[in-house]
C-alpha cells in the first residue's frame, strides 16, 4: 500500500452524485494558502472498445495506448472536470488513464511527476485499492442505497460517507483540515488518554517512554489533537502533562482504577462520542477508530477484540481502546457506588459492540520493557 498524508481522495457510491462538486469546494477554501494538485483518474478494466458504465462509450479506454496515460489540463474553460479543478483554484490538475491491474504502476509514474510530498485533491475509487490517503471521502445520494462495485470494494476504507444534499457539503468542510501537507478529518468526539496507571509492569511511567526523543502521550496528543474535537487527559498529576496543553481531569475519588478515570474524564467531556486510549499504544490507526465511533451511532460501548487481548471468560477485548458514549455515565457510577472497580462490571448495563482487530499487526501495547525494546526494534515497521 502506498501511503500518501497529502492526498484527500474522493470516491462515489455511482455517477453524478457530487463528487467533482466536494472537490471543487474543497479547492476553493483550501486553495488560497496552498498549492494543491487536482487528480482525476479513470480505471479501465479491459481496453475492449465497452464503457465502464455500459454501452460504446467515447472511445477513451479503448484509445488508450500502454498501461498508463497521464496528461495535464491547462484550459479552465473546457466543460469537463478536469477543467473544473483548474478553475476551483488547483495549481495543477492531471488525469490518469490506467489499467486496472497497473493502478501501481501509474500512480508511482504520477508521483514522479508531482512529488511524493504534493497536497492534492484526487477524484477515485479504485486507487484507493493501492493507496492509503490521508484522507478518503466517499458521497452517495440521499435517496438510494446503490453502490457501483468499484464503490463497494472500498467503502469499508472511508473516513466519512457524505451524503450530496443540493450540492451543500458545509458541515463536513468545516471539519476537514490541512496542517502540514497533511489531511485530517476532525470528529466532533473527545479524546480521552489515559495516564493514570503506575506502570508496575514497565517498571516505570509508561506515558513517558521516550520514541525518537520524545515521550510517547506527547506524540498521541500530536496525533490526535487534529482528529478530535476535544482531548482531555485522565491523570492526578496536572503539573506532570501542563507541558502538552491539554485539559487534565482527576479522578473524584483517587485510587479507584481506571473505571474512575473513565467516569471523571466522561464528566468532563463536552461530546456524546468519546474515544478513550491507554497511554501505552503508540501506533494510533485512525481510520479504525473512526470506524469505532460511527459503530457507536447504535451502541453505548464499542469494544475491538483480539486474540492477544486481555482475557475475560471467554471474551477478549481491549477496554482501554475503546469508544464509550457519555451516557455511560449512569451506569459506571452505579457500579462504583456498589464497590466496583472493573471496566467489565458496567457491559451489561449497557449496550456494548464487540469488533474484530483480525490480524491488525498495527496494535501494539507496550506493557513491559521488553515490549518497549521490541517496539524500537521494529519501529520503521509501525511507524505511519
Amino acid at each position: 500500500m502506498i501511503k500518501l498524508d497529502g492526498m484527500l481522495m474522493i470516491g462515489s457510491a455511482g455517477a453524478n452524485i457530487g463528487k467533482t462538486e466536494l472537490a471543487c469546494a474543497l479547492l476553493k477554501k483550501f486553495s488560497k494558502e496552498h498549492n494543491i494538485t487536482g487528480i482525476k483518474v479513470t480505471t479501465i478494466k479491459d481496453k475492449d472498445g465497452q464503457c465502464p458504465r455500459g454501452g460504446e462509450g467515447c472511445g477513451v479506454c479503448s484509445s488508450l495506448e500502454g498501461n498508463f496515460c497521464i496528461t495535464e489540463e491547462t484550459n479552465k474553460s473546457y466543460d469537463k472536470d478536469t477543467a473544473r479543478l483548474l478553475e476551483a483554484g488547483a495549481s495543477r490538475v492531471f488525469w490518469m488513464r490506467v489499467l486496472k491491474q497497473h493502478l501501481v504502476e501509474g500512480v508511482n509514474a504520477l508521483l514522479d511527476v508531482i512529488g511524493p510530498d504534493a497536497v492534492s485533491i484526487c477524484e477515485t475509487n479504485s486507487l484507493r485499492q493501492v493507496v492509503e490517503p490521508g484522507l478518503f471521502l466517499m458521497v452517495r445520494k440521499n435517496d438510494s442505497d446503490a453502490w457501483k462495485k468499484t464503490a463497494q470494494q472500498v467503502r469499508d476504507y472511508a473516513d466519512r460517507i457524505i451524503t450530496s444534499q443540493s450540492s451543500s457539503f458545509d458541515p463536513v468542510l468545516e471539519r476537514i483540515k490541512l496542517v502540514g501537507g497533511k489531511w485530517t478529518l476532525q470528529e466532533k468526539a473527545t479524546a480521552i488518554i489515559m495516564a493514570g496507571g503506575g506502570g508496575r509492569r514497565m517498571g516505570t511511567d509508561k506515558s513517558m517512554l521516550e520514541i525518537e526523543g520524545r515521550p510517547i502521550i506527547e506524540r498521541m496528543c500530536e496525533r490526535l489533537a487534529a482528529c478530535f474535537e476535544q482531548r482531555l487527559i485522565s491523570a492526578n498529576e496536572a503539573d506532570k502533562y501542563a507541558f502538552l496543553g491539554f485539559d487534565i481531569v482527576p479522578d473524584k475519588v483517587p485510587e479507584q482504577g481506571p473505571l474512575m478515570g473513565i467516569a471523571s474524564a466522561l464528566e468532563a467531556s463536552d461530546n456524546e462520542l468519546n474515544f478513550v486510549i491507554a497511554c501505552d499504544i503508540p501506533h494510533i490507526n485512525i481510520p479504525y477508530v473512526r470506524r469505532m465511533l460511527a459503530e457507536a451511532n447504535r451502541v453505548d460501548i464499542v469494544i475491538p477484540t483480539h486474540s492477544v487481548l486481555r482475557t475475560t471468560g471467554d471474551k477478549k477485548y481491549e477496554p482501554l481502546f475503546a469508544v464509550y458514549r457519555k451516557s455511560t455515565l449512569k451506569a459506571i457510577n452505579e457500579v462504583l457506588s456498589a464497590g466496583g472497580r472493573k471496566i467489565s462490571d458496567i457491559f451489561t448495563r449497557c449496550r456494548v459492540k464487540y469488533i474484530d482487530l483480525g490480524d491488525a499487526e498495527w496494535f501494539v501495547n507496550l506493557n513491559t520493557k521488553a515490549e518497549y525494546e521490541q517496539y524500537h526494534k521494529n519501529y520503521d515497521v509501525w511507524e505511519d
